[in-house]
C-alpha cells in the first residue's frame, strides 16, 4: 500500500505562486544546507513523540541546552500522559523552574496530557489539526513532533528560522503560520525536515542574531543579506 502524501500547510490568504528562479535558489540553499549538515536534527533529547512534545513545550522562551538538563529527571519520574496528568503541580513545577515560565508550562503540559487521555486514549495522534487542537501546541510544536518522532514531512518555524529565511530573501512573510505556507511553496516535502533542521543548526552556528559569520557561510552567495559580504566568491551552481 503506498504510503500516503504530506498534508500541505493550511491555505494562506496571501498565497501566491512563487517565480520559478526562487524556487531555483531555494533548491540551491537547500542542497548546500544538507552538504554542509549532513545529519541535521533536532537538538532536544526525547524517546518517542510524547517526550519530544513535552520538551518542545518546555522549549518555549527558552534553549534546547536548558531543556536537555531538565527532561532526564523529569521523564523519569514522569512517563507518560497518566503520570503527568495526575502529579502535583508544585513538583512538575520545581523540576522545570529553570526553563522560565515554569507555572504556564505546567499547566500547559498538565492539560496537553489530560487532553492526550480523553481524546486520543493517551496516544499523541499523527493529524496536524488533532495535534494543534491540543493545549499549548502550536503548529511549530506539531512540525517538530511529526517531523523529527513520527517520521512526516515538517516545516518548523522557530526563532532561528524566521531569523534566517528573512535574511536569505525567501519570503517577505514574518508570521510564523506564513513563513511556513511560503517555503512549502518553494520546496518539496522531502526537503522540509532537514531543510528546517539544517537553516535552525544554521542559524545557530553561523548565522546568529548579533553578529552573523557570513564570509563563513556556505550558501553566502544566495543570500540577500550576506551577498554583500561574500564579494568575490563563486555564484552556486548546486
Amino acid at each position: 500500500m503506498p504510503s500516503p502524501r504530506p498534508p500541505k500547510p493550511a491555505a494562506s490568504p496571501l498565497r501566491r505562486t512563487p517565480a520559478p528562479e526562487l524556487k531555483a535558489r531555494a533548491r540551491r540553499i537547500s542542497t548546500r544546507l544538507r552538504r554542509h549538515y549532513p545529519d541535521a536534527g533536532t537538538a532536544l533529547h526525547f524517546d518517542g513523540p510524547f517526550q519530544l512534545l513535552i520538551a518542545t513545550i518546555l522549549s518555549a522562551q527558552c534553549t534546547d541546552e536548558a531543556v536537555n538538563r531538565v527532561t532526564p529527571e523529569l521523564f523519569q519520574r514522569y512517563r507518560d500522559p497518566a503520570a503527568f496528568a495526575a502529579a502535583d503541580a508544585a513538583e512538575i513545577e520545581k523540576l522545570i523552574h529553570s526553563t522560565g515560565f515554569f507555572r504556564q508550562k505546567t499547566r500547559s503540559i498538565q492539560n496537553c496530557s489530560r487532553a492526550l487521555l480523553e481524546r486520543h486514549g493517551g496516544r499523541v495522534p499523527e493529524a496536524m489539526e488533532e495535534l494543534t487542537a491540543l493545549p499549548g501546541v502550536g503548529r511549530k510544536t506539531a512540525n517538530l513532533v511529526r517531523a523529527c518522532a513520527m517520521g512526516h514531512p515538517g516545516l518548523i518555524v522557530d526563532t532561528h528560522f524566521k531569523r534566517v529565511i528573512g535574511r536569505l530573501g525567501l519570503t517577505a512573510e514574518t508570521d510564523p503560520d506564513r513563513i511556513e505556507f511560503a517555503v512549502a511553496e518553494l520546496l518539496p516535502p522531502s526537503h522540509w525536515t532537514h531543510f528546517s533542521n539544517a537553516l535552525i543548526w544554521h542559524g545557530r552556528r553561523i548565522c546568529t542574531a548579533r553578529k552573523p559569520r557570513c564570509p563563513e557561510c556556505p550558501v553566502c552567495p544566495d543570500c540577500d543579506f550576506g551577498r554583500p559580504h561574500c564579494t568575490g566568491r563563486l555564484t552556486m551552481k548546486g
